[in-house]
């Protein structure tokens, strides 16, 4: 009896959770520290130079609170989409 008590608790918590993420989305700061941290989140890979070029470039690219609000509002795909492109980046021989 105590286990499933304890599983029942356990359930509750989790759905708890993905509720609370679902109805209330991304947590959104309106920063350049928060739009980068979104960023690098979201891009598999990311390193210490992505986050440092993010930081770099941030304020260049994002002029007020709002914009960078409606960056970190963005699905991770379009996150990383809106910095790095849809093109690969892999090294490529130019075709002549």
């Amino acid at each position: 009896m105590r286990g499933g008590t304890v599983a029942a608790l356990l359930i509750l918590l989790l759905t708890g959770c993905v509720v609370k993420h679902l109805v209330s989305g991304p947590r959104l700061t309106g920063t350049c520290k928060g739009a980068c941290d979104h960023y690098i989140e979201c891009k598999r890979g990311a390193n210490k130079q992505d986050r440092m070029q993010c930081e770099a470039e941030c304020p260049d690219v994002f002029s007020d609170r709002d914009s960078l609000m409606a960056y970190e509002s963005l699905s991770c795909q379009n996150a990383v989409e809106y910095v790095d492109g849809t093109q690969p980046r892999a090294a490529q021989t130019p075709q002549r």
